[in-house]
């Protein structure tokens, strides 16, 4: 399996670059495949920036999202990999990406990833 491409992201000029806003998307629909087992694992990514120069433009944003379902990956590296793609894409001040999947054998799992590593600010 091929690692989802970020080239299909789109971004626009964000209309307010002076301003320190937040925007928040929810992609309640999200689809990547377990790497052990081959079965989808299901969850919600909400991905939050502070935009600087550029929005992601949200068509892109879902079919780049469409990918994953045929991406075979841990939550943990998934989630990573959508924030580096993001943050490669519009170069926000900030962005947080919280992906909460569903129970799996009654485990429920939430990674949480932050640009600018909060770790090393």
């Amino acid at each position: 399996m091929t690692v989802p491409s970020q080239d299909i992201l789109e971004t626009f000029e964000n209309p307010f670059p002076k301003r320190t806003y937040t925007i928040d998307t929810v992609c309640p629909e999200f689809t990547s495949i377990c790497p052990v087992t081959g079965q989808p694992d299901f969850g919600t990514l909400t991905i939050s920036y502070i935009p600087d120069q550029k929005c992601v433009e949200l068509k892109s944003l879902k079919l780049y999202l469409q990918e994953y379902r045929n991406h075979g990956a841990f939550y943990e590296q998934v989630t990573n990999l959508i924030l580096d793609a993001l943050v490669a894409a519009t170069q926000p001040r900030w962005m947080k990406i919280e992906a909460a999947f569903t129970p799996r054998g009654g485990i429920r799992t939430t990674v949480i990833v932050e640009h600018p590593d909060a770790a090393n600010v």
